[in-house]
């Protein structure tokens, strides 16, 4: 809300003609809006209302900013979670190339222990740890 006591701006005086009840309004509200008089009171709820009909007359340019500043986070966002999904990976495949190396397991054995793994990853709900592992393996 733009500060309307330090305005530059000349202030001119004018008839208002207001109904009763609102100007109670005015009266009852002015201080705890912090205005040091009814006038300057008036004069923010104006600007208030101005802006107002402004951002909805400029609804389509504020709803493309918006739109765009979204993508933006979006993209940027996924552009970040790619990057790391690649870390990982990476990091995966070093840890199965060193662990296979070490171990002689066959194809078949292999396959069952991915179909079990499947099956434990999805009750675990993707929650799987390393822990869940070695109590996994010992039964």
């Amino acid at each position: 809300m733009p500060d309307t006591t330090n305005r530059k701006e000349p202030k001119r005086k004018f008839a208002l003609w207001i109904r009763e009840s609102t100007l109670d309004k005015v009266r009852k509200l002015y201080k705890s809006d912090n205005c040091s008089s009814q006038s300057e009171f008036i004069e923010k709820a104006i600007l208030f209302y101005t802006g107002y009909l402004s951002a909805e007359e400029n609804k389509s340019y504020l709803s493309s900013i918006v739109t765009s500043t979204l993508k933006g986070i979006i993209a940027e966002s996924d552009n970040r979670q790619n990057r790391m999904l690649f870390k990982l990976s990476v990091e995966m495949a070093v840890m199965m190339n060193v662990v296979a190396s070490m171990q002689d397991i066959d194809k078949v054995s292999l396959e069952r222990l991915r179909g079990e793994c499947v099956k434990e990853v999805k009750r675990l709900n993707g929650s799987f740890s390393f822990d869940d592992a070695v109590d996994w393996q010992k039964g």
